[in-house]
């Protein structure tokens, strides 16, 4: 079966509930869904399918109840958003992440959906430890931990499956504003472990006005775990349309829309083999009273740390001072990283930095067998012209070895690899 692209719209945020709604109302099988939630080795809980109208507009409604034990307030917006009923307490069951996967483990769910439903529970639990600074193991799930956002964790796993997609495009989280209440307290929007899962997962985020927690964590998660591309393809078409509810009530409609998409081959090889104008970081020092081996040394350390180039040119500065511009590229989160070192390794006291654009080239690093020995050659394809490059070390490891000169087997490689492409 040959993989689906979705593209989830969060304009009004994602939640656990809303994202399973959505993948429901897509067509993802109902009868096999609830005998999944069926083999759930909890209780206190019973799940609810049905068809609501929302602003006028008919969308799915997943709906886990819970006995009173277990109830967690989740979808009650006076209690979540209201400063009163400061000291009602309420029974949680308070689990770590391996209770739970040792719950998905005993579910009836295939070993795809196991996975993803495990990989959305450490996404969270990793978020939450950072949040509240305790090590992984000692993360005891409240919310995330309620019997409900297992149901919704796992219910998701299995319709994300059921439906064999595998693209996932999730171009920006909305988010709202404010407050809300849970058990640790008051928190502001978006909540902490929101916050940790878009930055470690680079989504951008779009805060609106609107006094409400549109994204909560199970939602960031599942996006996290299942976005394949952030930028929509620049022609579709729309095959089917999912409508998931959400169950608070905001001036602004709760709903996540589904898309499943169709993208043709000539869009995705046309996207696939354009030159991409990505946007990197440049920064510049100039340095004049560094040596030659600081100033090499700490080349060594920026590239080490993922710089994407670094060089330095001759300038003179006040006074008719020799120094050398420092210029570095790198990705825009690797700025800091880049930053710390250059001011770690060298004695500027100042880094300029720009946003620029580049144009890159399509590459891979192909291993190929020659009369040399094997060889890494980089294979640069523009307009269907290749060109190659043998890699710098290998190269200089057959000239020492054979003592032949390095631009004789370089040469020799590039011609090698004509003939044979």
């Amino acid at each position: 079966m040959k993989g689906k692209n979705l593209y989830f719209e969060c304009t009004s945020g994602i939640s656990g509930d809303m994202a399973v709604a959505a993948l429901l109302d897509l067509g993802a099988d109902r009868e096999k869904l609830l005998k999944v939630l069926g083999s759930i080795p909890a209780d206190g809980f019973k799940v609810e399918i049905s068809d609501v109208v929302k602003n006028g507009v008919k969308c799915c409604d997943f709906n886990v109840i819970l006995d009173e034990k277990h109830e967690n307030h989740d979808h009650d917006t006076d209690y979540l958003f209201g400063h009163k009923h400061q000291h009602v307490h309420h029974h949680h069951e308070h689990r770590n992440l391996g209770d739970i996967l040792h719950i998905i483990e005993h579910t009836e769910l295939n070993e795809n959906a196991k996975n993803l439903a495990g990989k959305i529970f450490r996404i969270v639990a990793v978020a939450e430890s950072k949040a509240h600074g305790v090590a992984l193991e000692e993360v005891h799930f409240h919310e995330v931990g309620a019997i409900d956002s297992i149901v919704d964790i796992v219910a998701f796993a299995f319709c994300f499956d059921d439906l064999g997609i595998e693209r996932v495009f999730i171009p920006v989280l909305t988010e709202g504003m404010g407050e809300i209440r849970c058990q640790h307290g008051i928190l502001p929007i978006p909540v902490p472990a929101v916050v940790n899962i878009v930055q470690e997962y680079g989504f951008s985020l779009k805060i609106t006005d609107t006094k409400a927690e549109l994204v909560t964590p199970t939602g960031a998660a599942i996006a996290a775990a299942v976005r394949t591309d952030e930028t929509l393809p620049k022609e579709f078409k729309i095959t089917k349309i999912g409508l998931g509810a959400g169950k608070r009530n905001y001036e602004k409609p709760s709903i996540l829309r589904a898309f499943l998409i169709e993208v043709s081959e000539e869009t995705t090889a046309a996207e696939k083999n354009k030159e991409p104008a990505n946007e990197v970081m440049k920064l510049e020092a100039n340095i004049d009273d560094s040596t030659g081996e600081e100033l090499g040394f700490a080349m060594e350390q920026l590239f080490e740390a993922g710089a994407l180039d670094v060089f330095y040119t001759p300038c003179f500065m006040k006074k008719n001072r020799p120094a050398y511009m420092l210029t570095v590229l790198c990705k825009n989160e690797d700025r800091e990283k880049m930053e710390e070192i250059i001011f770690n390794q060298t004695t500027t006291i100042g880094i300029r930095r720009t946003k620029t654009e580049r144009s890159v080239l399509e590459r891979e690093t192909l291993l190929i067998d020659t009369p040399y020995g094997e060889v890494r050659i980089k294979l640069v394809n523009h307009n269907n012209r290749k060109r190659f490059a043998p890699e710098y070390e290998d190269v200089a490891v057959i000239s020492r070895r054979t003592g032949i000169s390095f631009g004789k087997i370089y040469n020799e490689l590039v011609a090698f690899c004509r003939s044979q492409f």
